[in-house]
């Protein structure tokens, strides 16, 4: 609506790289895209998300060429979406989130991010949502649910 502030969304590297590459899901990560840079929301995510969604594009398939993942890698640094490094409470939280839900670091690093933010985490890694216990999937939702409501 008018006037209010963008709602607050951490962005995972499953969903930043359907930006990049043409697959399931794809219409609703374009239209999250679409919706920050129209500035009605803010994107957030941790500093190894770039690696992350590089790493999907080099292997979407066996012919990816140099340029076009420089391309994307450019790309990428454009969006500027806010990029968070470990560090303090962040930190203790990533490592809390990955024990207690027995997920790897790098997943819980944008489960953190969400806590600690106090913003909703949007993901296509199913896996992910149906990993975490209540206290934290309450935080995160399926792409496939952007736009039915920001919080």
């Amino acid at each position: 609506m008018e006037g209010e502030d963008p709602a607050e969304v951490v962005v995972d590297a499953s969903v930043v790289a359907k930006w990049f590459i043409a697959e399931k899901g794809r219409e609703k990560a374009v239209k999250l895209r679409d919706d920050y840079v129209d500035g009605k929301v803010r994107l957030h995510a941790p500093a190894l998300m770039p690696f992350e969604v590089l790493n999907a594009v080099r292997f979407s398939r066996r012919d990816v060429k140099a340029d076009v993942l420089k391309a994307v890698a450019e790309s990428l640094a454009l969006y500027g979406i806010q990029l968070h490094q470990l560090s303090g409470r962040y930190a203790e939280l990533v490592v809390e989130v990955a024990l207690e839900n027995g997920i790897t670091i790098y997943d819980a690093s944008y489960v953190a991010l969400a806590k600690y933010l106090g913003a909703v985490l949007y993901t296509a890694d199913q896996k992910l949502i149906e990993s975490l216990n209540s206290e934290y999937r309450v935080l995160v939702k399926s792409i496939g649910e952007y736009g039915e409501t920001l919080g």
